[in-house]
Formats: structure tokens, C-alpha cells, sequence
């Protein structure tokens, strides 16, 4: 009679069939992932420059931003409130930090200050509303979306360019070879997966958007948490004005930022983060974030036109939505 051995390879590496059942795991909890991967198949069968090393740095450094803003905003959206005046704030934070650097001769590092300081406040504002006054998130971030888009336009009536080459820095530089909006990206993303995974704080985030009340009764400052993750969103939101603003050296109030709250909304959804709270990870959002930049980019490189792409982004919002309701029930 005969017995089978296992060598110390056999013990370490994984069978055939449990890849195969790993990666359909993955695949039931990351839909999107596979969605991703032909996508980027076509456009690069189609066009055959997608995947040239260029285009995936612009891909990259277009994306940046919006990972900047989809992480925070993901974490509130998990903790049952929601932020829609991201976009205005983008744009008033651009505008600030411009301001600054370009008018009033600030060096970079205090502009960059000003514009955090100018997103914290709205994100304040937002979050006392919300948090502490109970108001309706979307309502009150609707609002502000208009308001605060009026007050960029009273402030700053005219486009503002001209920055100076110390400025350019935050938009232009490389650090160890990548653009410093990706770094500035990792960096966040990286943040926002440590504090979901690692941090009590993050476990209440999970907590107040499944169960307000029980959370409240567990013993969980129901208010304090949420109203932090306003302002660090309004922060996010900021930055990413500065970051927009050094890249194309220009900002104007009247266009800055517009339509950014959906585009950034989509991602979330299409991250698998649930609208009504409670579920989401920052690996789905940096999935939602890399799927609308490069369905952008591979719309732009096959010359569709600009209301087949906003098409594009409107239907993948309604996907994302649907994705952010199915997928929890794939994974059963």
C-alpha cells in the first residue's frame, strides 16, 4: 500500500482549484474588476496605443484627483451622509490657492494652507449642519453647492492664471519617477484602507452607517466621527483644487469643478460603497476611480464626441448604483 508524499512546494503553493475558486471569490466581491479588465482589452484592440506607458501616466495623473476626493468621500458615504458640493469647494480651493501664489506672491506651501483651510471650513459647515443639527445631508450639501459656487464667482469674478514655476511644482513634479498627484493619491488611498482596517474609528464609520441608533447605544459619538469625515472630504476637495489649478497654471470659478460631485459620486458607487451606508472598501473605490479614467481616456482616444462620453458616465452611474445593490448578494 502506498501513501502519497507532499513535498514543502506542494504545501506552499495553493492547488489548481483553489486559484480557480479564489479568483472567482474575488471576482464575486470585485464585479467591477472584471468589467475593468476587458474594457481595457478593447481599448487597447481598438486603439492600439492605450497601454502605451504615456497614456497610462496621463490616465494616472487625471485619475489622481478624483482618488484624492473618492477616498474621504467614500467614508462618509459609508457612515450614511453624503457630500455634494465637492465640486464647488474643488473650485474655491483652486481658486484661493491661485490667488495666493499668483496675486499675492505667497510662496506655494502657504497657498496650498489657504485652500486646506477654505475646504475645512465648508466641510465644517456641512458637518455641523448635518451632524449636529440633524439636517438633511443631501439637502444642505445641495445647497452648498450653489452657495459656494456664488461665493467663487463674487470673489474671484475673473479667471485667474499665472501662478509662478513654485506652484507648478505641486502638479508638475516627479517623485521617485511618478507625477506628485499620483504620489499625493497612493498616499490617500493607502490612508483611508489603514483607518478602515486598523483603527477604531473606522470600525465606527462601519457602525453608524449600518445602525445609527445602536451604534448611539453602543456607546459611539454618533456626531463627532461623521463630522470629521465632512471636513477631511472638504480638505480632500480642496486639495484637489490646488493640485487642478497648478496642473493647467488657470482656474475659473464659473467652470472649475463642474460636474466633479457626480464624477466622483459615480466612482464611489462603482466602488461597491452602498448609498444607504454601511458597506464599501477603498480597493472598490480605487476600482470606480481607475474604471472612469480610463473609460475617459479610451472614449477621448477613439474621438468620441463629448455628449457620448457624458452619456457613458451618466449610464455608469446607473451601473454603479445597480453594482452597489447586487454585489453584496453575489457574494452569499
Amino acid at each position: 500500500m502506498t501513501t502519497a508524499t507532499t513535498t514543502p512546494a506542494d504545501r506552499v503553493l495553493p492547488s489548481p482549484r483553489r486559484v480557480v475558486s479564489s479568483g472567482l471569490h474575488g471576482a464575486r466581491r470585485h464585479p467591477l474588476l472584471i468589467v475593468l479588465a476587458v474594457m481595457v482589452l478593447v481599448f487597447q484592440l481598438t486603439t492600439g496605443s492605450f497601454l502605451d506607458a504615456g497614456n497610462l501616466r496621463g490616465i494616472a495623473t487625471d485619475a489622481a484627483t478624483l482618488a484624492i476626493v473618492a477616498v474621504p468621500l467614500a467614508l462618509l458615504v459609508i457612515s450614511g451622509y453624503l457630500d455634494l458640493s465637492v465640486g464647488s469647494t474643488l473650485a474655491l480651493g483652486g481658486l484661493v490657492a491661485g490667488w495666493l501664489a499668483g496675486q499675492q506672491h505667497q510662496s506655494p506651501v502657504v497657498a496650498v494652507l489657504g485652500a486646506l483651510a477654505v475646504g475645512a471650513a465648508v466641510g465644517a459647515v456641512n458637518g455641523t449642519l448635518c451632524c449636529y443639527l440633524g439636517l438633511s445631508a443631501f439637502i444642505v450639501t445641495l445647497g452648498m453647492l450653489t452657495a459656494v459656487r456664488g461665493m467663487a464667482q463674487q470673489l474671484f469674478p475673473l479667471p485667474l492664471s499665472s501662478f509662478g514655476s513654485g506652484f507648478a511644482w505641486l502638479g508638475g513634479s516627479r517623485i521617485a519617477g511618478l507625477d506628485a498627484p499620483v504620489v499625493i493619491a497612493a498616499l490617500v488611498l493607502v490612508a483611508g484602507a489603514l483607518f478602515l482596517a486598523l483603527t477604531p474609528a473606522g470600525r465606527h464609520v462601519f457602525a453608524i452607517g449600518v445602525n445609527r441608533e445602536a451604534a448611539y447605544l453602543s456607546g459611539i459619538n454618533v456626531r463627532r466621527t461623521p463630522f470629521a469625515l465632512f471636513v477631511v472630504t472638504g480638505v480632500a476637495a480642496a486639495l484637489a483644487g490646488a493640485i487642478k489649478a497648478s496642473v493647467l497654471d488657470s482656474v475659473v470659478a464659473g467652470t472649475s469643478g463642474t460636474g466633479f460631485e457626480l464624477t466622483v459620486l459615480t466612482a464611489v458607487l462603482l466602488g461597491g460603497v452602498a448609498l444607504t451606508g454601511g458597506s464599501g472598501s477603498v480597493f472598490g473605490v480605487l476600482l470606480g476611480v481607475l474604471f472612469l479614467g480610463c473609460l475617459q481616456n479610451g472614449l477621448t482616444l477613439l474621438s468620441v464626441p463629448t455628449f457620448w462620453q457624458q452619456m457613458a458616465q451618466g449610464t455608469a452611474l446607473v451601473a454603479g448604483a445597480a453594482l452597489a445593490y447586487f454585489a453584496p448578494r453575489l457574494t452569499r
